[in-house]
């Protein structure tokens, strides 16, 4: 579909049980630009935004597939948004965002602007989760600013943009193997990339489901995605993890922390840093509590 200046798409979402948190979350993770909630008795209703560059079609495929573990939600509307000013506001929606100590998340035509003196992380705001905008990609910025040290070797699991993982190299990371289970989103984490005149060598893309097929250890693991398969990964995590290495988990509401602490502490996991914005929740864990440089949780 050749993309169009001036409308976009949007699917319209509802669940029964009134987790607002949640709605938010698939969104992102179908690739939204930007959602909104509508007034209904009863029900929480999310109204979300779609680039038009590719077909009504192929998001609703997207929003299909990331709500299935989702019974109770359901698509009830979907169509199309006309706006002759809508590129202008699109391109408005993301001005430049400072996150951490040292951080500032920015779109690349914001970058000849920028006056400040952190480190930029260039993102384009495309169909790949990690704009950077979402307070549980915040909370992973921050661990990772705090956690990652020098020279270390990570792997980011559903890199998505590749926001992470460029944080980890830009933070001082030695390499980054970044994956994803979209084989889609890692072109544009490729763009991305480029962008930020991250070489390749440094930050390895490729397709794979969580940790499966991988081998070997590293220092830092990253993981931006949602409770359940959160859960999947644990197990494996500290197989993969060196001797001081540590995990980065966001994803996770408020609410699923004390559940979340247990799988946690049921794998020989040990929370070392938190951090928290809103509703959402992350935690740095290591198999080795002497790790952090943060207090105890």
């Amino acid at each position: 579909m050749k993309p169009e200046e001036g409308y976009w798409w949007y699917i319209t979402i509802e669940m029964d049980d009134g987790n607002e948190e949640a709605l938010l979350s698939l969104a992102d993770l179908s690739g939204s630009i930007g959602s909104e909630f509508i007034e209904t008795s009863g029900k929480s209703v999310l109204k979300s935004y779609y680039r038009s560059t590719k077909s009504l079609e192929y998001w609703l495929g997207r929003v299909q597939e990331t709500t299935e573990p989702w019974p109770s939600v359901n698509i009830v509307d979907m169509g199309k948004i006309e706006n002759k000013n809508w590129h202008k506001t699109w391109k408005d929606a993301f001005p430049p965002l400072e996150v951490g100590e040292k951080l500032v998340v920015m779109a690349p035509w914001h970058k000849e602007g920028y006056k400040g003196d952190r480190t930029a992380l260039l993102i384009y705001p495309g169909s790949a989760f990690g704009t950077g905008y979402h307070e549980s990609t915040q909370i992973a910025l921050e661990l990772i600013e705090r956690q990652v040290t020098k020279g270390g070797i990570g792997i980011d699991i559903g890199t998505g943009s590749g926001i992470l993982s460029i944080a980890a190299i830009k933070t001082g990371a030695k390499k980054v193997f970044a994956r994803d289970l979209d084989p889609a989103v890692l072109g544009e984490a490729r763009a991305n990339l480029e962008l930020n005149e991250v070489d390749e060598a440094t930050v390895i893309l490729e397709e794979g489901d969580l940790l499966e097929g991988f081998f070997g250890t590293v220092d830092f693991l990253i993981a931006n995605i949602v409770f359940d398969p959160l859960v999947r990964l644990i197990p494996k995590v500290p197989e993969v993890l060196g001797h001081k290495g540590i995990a980065l988990f966001s994803g996770l509401t408020l609410k699923e922390k004390a559940e979340f602490l247990a799988v946690l502490s049921e794998n020989g996991l040990v929370p070392v840093d938190e951090a928290a914005k809103g509703d959402w929740w992350g935690v740095a864990a290591s198999s080795s509590p002497g790790k952090s440089q943060k207090k105890d949780i």
